[in-house]
């Protein structure tokens, strides 16, 4: 089945390109998903138009993802646990809290956006990325302290 990409999608390529994937995987997850358009010929011939449509929509979003990110960057994220004499915490801190610090502070972040790949489990001071865009990465300063 032949689409048009509406979003760059890892996999199988940029906005705008005409692509040739299987017909499940276009009508299980790129068409619902609205990643992509059915490559018919009324699409492909307002191509253009959608092309400029949505590169409107993704500079409106990456602007709001940037504003978001100065947002994050300015918050400091401190966390009193239970530790050790070598420094171990007894728990850790994962996802789930960073994502509920962020929506005390009325920043709205789906968990699965925090790219911390194994909960943070030793006290200091860490960096936790947070990919709010394609191009736009956040850092969140966490210090984890004894309590």
């Amino acid at each position: 089945m032949k689409i048009i990409l509406l979003d760059d999608v890892a996999t199988l390529g940029r906005r705008g390109e005409v692509r040739d994937v299987s017909d499940g995987y276009a009508r299980n997850y790129l068409l619902p998903q609205k990643l992509a358009l059915n490559a018919t010929a009324a699409n492909l011939k307002n191509l253009d138009t959608i092309k400029a449509r949505h590169e409107g929509q993704a500079a409106t979003l990456r602007a709001e993802a940037e504003t978001q990110a100065l947002a994050i960057e300015a918050l400091a994220f401190t966390q009193s646990r239970q530790a050790s004499d070598e420094g171990r915490l007894f728990g850790s801190v994962g996802k789930a809290d960073v994502a509920a610090f962020l929506a005390q502070h009325g920043i709205e972040i789906e968990r699965r956006r925090i790219a911390l790949e194994e909960p943070i489990k030793a006290l200091g001071e860490f960096r936790v990325p947070i990919r709010l865009h394609g191009d736009v990465t956040a850092h969140l300063k966490v210090a984890v302290s004894r309590e």
